[in-house]
């Protein structure tokens, strides 16, 4: 049976990941691509999907682990009776190999260890052939094979490698495994030390670039590196998380595959990226975003794999019982086939922060831009599937409105400020009108707040965006009384949920936990409203959430005291990150930045 959730951490290289549990086992292991056959998916239910576990043999007494300071390198202690035994995890970063090292170190005493690896492709459908022609493990399954490499006598047992050794005081015995493709000749194995020593130092010569400073720099940090794990270097595309099927509920059907990149994420990365200092990794992720874009408008997709794929069809895998027995585990994600109005204003907003920031142009990038409009011109009173994905009938969203008025706004600024070929007048036109029907009919003014959709009497969390975005200014009579209904009606225990799932809104069945970004987002209209105090305790409250290593979900449930959903997530932690920075700058720059319709944190970079 899988941990819970909070007791995994990630390791990576910007190609894959895995998820080290505090057991000494990794239960999820993506490679070579974040989005191919998870090699080790136990996660997701059985043990005998695969899984590699590195562990005391007798009784642990304590566990401790750590990330080494600025890096995503893993240190995990155990105290046993027979002494101390430290297991240090990484993926090292190499563009010419794909690795995960674990190398065993022994603190005190002689303490016995246990190995087993157990490896399946295909999510776990696949067993492969195993054969040791020299010192190397031989692990193959069609066009795929792992290699394990390590001076430990291993053995097959009933269908899995195993060992047992010892380590004293002072020595390290060295596992690696390397992925290749099966048609490729046998790697050499890795330096494991000089591998660790580089890749601790490509991390901290990273990390230190960093330009957040204020009180909350380290989980600022911590959660930057994060998101830079869940990049794929050779794009730029950085993926929403690095697991599938983790549910929203336990137990439940709401289990989907995050393992790829979403245009929405597009404004919440840059501006996370430009905060922090990070222009490469900023221009790489615009690059990305605009070779996704490109084509025809009408074909813009909600997401994307790490490499701009469209073909994202989603399966079931009915031989996984899922997380906890929340099936179905899914690959692929139907929601790319939706049609949502917003992602429209997400990439002007995201090409709009690019040309404020600074970053050098792209000269196809108004050409496509320009087209997207022309479509969302024509388009935008049309109704959609919504922020949220809804699996049910289309409807009016608010939010999805919002963002397209976001769209034309953003577009205007640029072509006024950099003199940009546009039709204004056009666009001024439908920039007017979209806020008029959004204020008419996604305005409940008997109850002083905007609803989910057009004649709907519901709430929804991504409301809360309306004054970030600069749709209405913070002090807006309708945006307070927006908040002050979302805190009547979606908090809780002081978090915020999405929206309500026992309505008809879509076709599952109701129940998840608490939104985790929709809780930072709820911390950020506080500060924008002069609640300043109130947003700073819910920012403290929420970073408490964080497991033992500073990781965060997606959702977390009240009455379990649990995470819930994939893992780690990557809107979670922008979403720290941008109320970190918000709370680090004077409230009347926040503001001020907010009533020009611009996003507060980004837009202080020429403040």
């Amino acid at each position: 049976m899988p941990l819970p959730i909070e007791d995994y951490a990630l390791i990576g290289d910007c190609h894959g990941a895995a998820l080290v549990g505090r057991d000494g086992s990794i239960d999820w292991l993506c490679l070579p691509r974040f989005d191919s056959g998870a090699c080790f998916a136990a996660l997701l239910g059985d043990p005998g999907n695969g899984r590699w576990r590195i562990a005391p043999a007798g009784e642990v007494l304590s566990t401790r682990r750590k990330y080494r300071d600025g890096t995503l390198i893993l240190e995990t202690e155990f105290e046993t009776t027979e002494g101390a035994v430290r297991i240090i995890d990484c993926m090292p970063l190499s563009n010419e190999r794909w690795d995960v090292l674990r190398i065993v170190e022994g603190l005190r005493g002689s303490v016995a260890m246990c190995m087993e690896l157990v490896v399946r492709f295909d999510y776990g459908s696949i067993v492969p052939w195993v054969r040791r022609p020299d010192d190397t493990l031989l692990l193959t399954a069609g066009p795929d094979t792992l290699e394990l490499h390590t001076p430990v006598s291993v053995r097959g047992e009933n269908f899995k490698t195993v060992a047992e050794f010892s380590v004293s005081e002072g020595e390290r015995t060295h596992f690696s495994l390397n992925y290749r493709p099966s048609h490729e000749a046998t790697q050499k194995a890795v330096d494991a030390e000089q591998a660790l020593k580089s890749t601790e130092k490509e991390w901290r010569s990273w990390s230190e670039r960093c330009a957040c400073e204020g009180p909350w720099r380290e989980p600022m940090v911590r959660s930057l590196i994060t998101l830079k794990a869940l990049t794929y270097a050779p794009t730029g595309g950085l993926v929403a998380a690095p697991t599938t099927s983790l549910p929203e509920k336990l137990g439940g059907v709401r289990n989907w595959d995050y393992r790829y990149c979403w245009l929405r994420d597009a404004t919440f990365t840059l501006n996370t990226l430009l905060l922090a200092g990070y222009q490469e990794e900023a221009v790489a992720w615009r690059e990305w975003l605009l070779n996704a874009a490109a084509g025809c408008p009408e074909d813009l997709q909600v997401l994307y794999s790490v490499t701009g794929e469209r073909r994202l069809e989603e399966i079931e895998l009915g031989w996984l019982p899922g997380y906890e027995g929340a099936a179905p585990a899914r690959v692929g994600n139907a929601a790319s086939k939706q049609f949502q109005l917003d992602i429209y204003g997400e990439v002007m907003d995201t090409l709009h922060l690019a040309r404020s920031a600074g970053l050098e142009p792209e000269s196809a990038a108004w050409g496509i831009q320009v087209a997207l409009l022309g479509f969302l011109e024509a388009n935008w009173q049309l109704p959609d599937e919504g922020i949220w994905e809804v699996r049910g009938q289309r409807r009016h969203f608010t939010h999805s409105k919002v963002m397209a008025w976001v769209a034309f706004d953003r577009a205007i600024k640029d072509a006024q400020r950099y003199g940009l070929d546009a039709p204004l007048e056009r666009w001024r036109q439908a920039r007017d009108a979209i806020h008029a029907q959004v204020c008419e009919s996604g305005f409940d003014a008997q109850r002083n707040t905007f609803v989910q959709s057009y004649g709907s009497t519901h709430l929804d969390a991504s409301l809360l965006l309306i004054p970030q975005v600069g749709f209405l200014p913070p002090d807006d009579a309708r945006v307070r009384g927006t908040l002050a209904a979302i805190e009547r009606g979606l908090l809780v225990d002081g978090l915020v949920l999405r929206y309500s799932t026992d309505t008809d809104v879509d076709e599952l069945p109701p129940g998840e936990g608490t939104f985790l970004p929709c809780s930072f987002w709820l911390a950020d209209c506080l500060v924008l409203t002069g609640r300043r105090k109130e947003g700073e305790a819910l920012f403290r409250r929420l970073l408490a959430l964080s497991n033992d290593v500073g990781l965060l979900a997606e959702e977390y449930d009240h009455s379990e005291r649990r995470m819930l959903g994939n893992f780690p997530q990557a809107l979670t932690h922008m979403a720290l990150i941008n109320t970190a920075r918000l709370l680090s700058i004077p409230a009347h720059k926040a503001k001020r930045a907010s009533d020009k319709g611009e996003r507060p944190a980004a837009a202080t970079q020429s403040s």
